[in-house]
């Protein structure tokens, strides 16, 4: 599936935009922007948004910048997972990356589904998660010396 050095620093790549996402999602939340990528797909579920009232768009605004700061550091510690021990082929890395990656799709995605959220399942979560899983699986054999 590919040589080990590209499919590293996909990974490294992924950690990134994770980190840029979230720091935009931090900085941007509450502007016009996002409520044309984000509040304008999320917020019907919820409520009428005709009537939102200041304290739930600071609500809003408080609930994305920790959002967006747990994926700033989540990107961030994956980056230099993938970047180091990834990159010497550590298992640990790879076993490490992989559950992390799992389970937060799992959860993150059956509760987004679960209030009816399909746009952070399907746009958001799957998305990331594909481009995330795919070194993943091509680096198996580097690390675990069969395929899956």
């Amino acid at each position: 599936m590919g040589n080990f050095a590209f499919w590293q620093r996909w990974l490294v790549a992924v950690s990134v935009l994770v980190a840029v996402g979230g720091l935009g999602i931090t900085l941007l939340a509450g502007t016009s922007i996002f409520d044309t990528v984000f509040d304008n797909q999320i917020n019907p579920v919820f409520w009428d948004t005709r009537t939102t009232t200041p304290e739930t768009e600071d609500f809003q605004k408080w609930v994305y910048g920790i959002l967006g700061a747990t994926m700033t550091g989540w990107g961030i510690m994956l980056g230099f997972i993938a970047y180091y021990p990834f990159k010497t082929r550590e298992k640990w890395a790879w076993t490490g990356i992989t559950t992390g990656l799992v389970v937060w799709f799992i959860i993150d995605s059956t509760v987004s589904l679960l209030f009816g959220v399909t746009f952070n399942a399907l746009a958001v979560n799957l998305p990331i998660f594909r481009l995330a899983l795919l070194p993943l699986l091509a680096t198996y054999p580097d690390f675990f010396g069969r395929r899956p």
